[in-house]
């Protein structure tokens, strides 16, 4: 009554505030461990921060757009790949999203950076593949997937990782390559995990594309980076891009100062209108003069300009004179071309004599056979043709000297 508390009251109130207490720090605790557990079910999203992820989807981004570039060239065919999305995945949530046998391509890189990379692809995707590059129209993917599929995927995962890395070598500042990619088919639901590369057994970088081939694939593709690997790309993919910054930041230089321009010439005074203009001089041409040399000169009024313009200025004269050309006569010296000719009189020339010719189909040709007898179109008797160079120049006849054929010329064809 007196507003003072007993002692047993103390001792009550005290007692409420520990049990207090203790409830709020178990729900602490809970909460705490909650926490935790929802960080490791969840893939461990703090294993890379949001700007490490956007770098490393910029860099695949550009490194699978020059892949698609390749693989139209290899399919011949329409390839689409879009925008990546970068995630911190676990084997067991990849399991659950590529239930059936997939085939796992493992990239090495052996200059610029140190480790690798696995690409995965649905089996029935490589199975289209494979068949556009061999002539196919990518409906053959009947049967299992054998070494012959495996073999020409790794081929056009070599094109294209090739060209990848020469994007990153244009984009990193450095030399990146590849040593030729594996190839496998792995049934994720039965694969036993320790036969896997040792960064899937725990957390891993996973980035997923959705690739669209013409009208026959539509699914998704997915790369899986070790985390280690995945920082080293960031790291470097960020020291380019500090390297180019101060590049970019320099100042332009300065544009030279122009010339001052040369002072304009005053106008001419107006133009009596009562008096005609004098006629014009005989001593230089009636055109325009070449430009006076000398920076800033003011032009000349005096050419080209009627006279009455202002005071005539002193032009000194040009000597014009008419041409004069050499006298040439008509006579020849009928032995010149004589004496040329003995230039060339050394000259081999080729003289074919032709009996007759005559036109047959292949067909015809095809069945000729030692005894064959080919009809020409010349008639016996009738005068042959003497070719030089293959040029029709003399008609003659066939004779014989001693044991060998010869001509004898009886017309000369001008």
């Amino acid at each position: 009554m007196d507003g003072m508390l007993s002692q047993d009251e103390i001792n009550a109130l005290l007692s409420g505030m520990a049990a207090d207490g203790d409830d709020a720090g178990s729900t602490d605790a809970a909460s705490a461990a909650d926490a935790a557990s929802a960080a490791d079910a969840g893939g461990g999203e703090e294993l890379l921060t949001d700007f490490e992820k956007d770098a490393i989807g910029e860099v695949a981004n550009i490194s699978m757009g020059t892949s698609a570039t390749t693989l139209y060239s290899l399919v011949n065919m329409k390839v689409d790949i879009t925008t990546p999305v970068v995630t911190i995945a676990t084997w067991d949530e990849i399991t659950e999203e590529y239930v059936k046998p997939c085939v796992f391509i493992q990239i090495h890189y052996k200059a610029g950076l140190d480790g690798y990379n696995m690409l995965v692809l649905r089996e029935n995707d490589v199975k289209i593949i494979t068949d556009l590059m061999m002539g196919g129209d990518g409906t053959n993917t009947e049967g299992e997937l054998g070494e012959l599929h495996l073999s020409a995927i790794s081929e056009a995962m070599n094109q294209m990782m090739g060209s990848s890395a020469t994007s990153l070598s244009s984009m990193l500042g450095r030399m990146i390559d590849i040593s030729p990619p594996e190839a496998s088919l792995i049934d994720m639901a039965t694969e036993d995990p320790s036969n896997l590369p040792e960064f899937l057994h725990g957390k891993f970088v996973k980035i997923s594309f959705r690739m669209q081939i013409g009208d026959l694939v539509d699914s998704a593709i997915m790369q899986l980076y070790p985390i280690d690997f995945a920082k080293e790309l960031y790291d470097h993919f960020i020291g380019s891009q500090e390297a180019s910054a101060p590049a970019a930041a320099e100042p332009a230089p300065a544009p030279a100062p122009e010339p001052a321009p040369a002072p304009a010439a005053a106008p001419p005074p107006p133009q009596d209108m009562g008096a005609a203009p004098p006629p014009p001089q005989m001593g230089y041409p009636q055109q325009a003069p070449p430009p006076q040399m000398g920076y800033g000169a003011p032009p000349q009024m005096g050419y080209g300009a009627p006279m009455g313009y202002g005071a005539p200025q002193m032009v000194p004269p040009v000597n014009v004179q008419q041409a004069q050309f050499a006298t040439f006569s008509n006579d020849i010296n009928p032995m010149q071309p004589q004496e040329n000719i003995e230039l060339i009189k050394d000259v081999p020339l080729e003289v074919t004599v032709e009996l007759g010719r005559t036109h047959k189909s292949i067909n015809d040709i095809l069945d000729f056979s030692p005894g064959t007898i080919i009809e020409l179109d010349k008639i016996a008797g009738e005068p042959i043709d003497v070719l030089v160079n293959g040029k029709n120049v003399a008609k003659g006849e066939v004779v014989v000297i001693d044991e060998s054929f010869g001509v004898r010329v009886t017309e000369i064809i001008k």
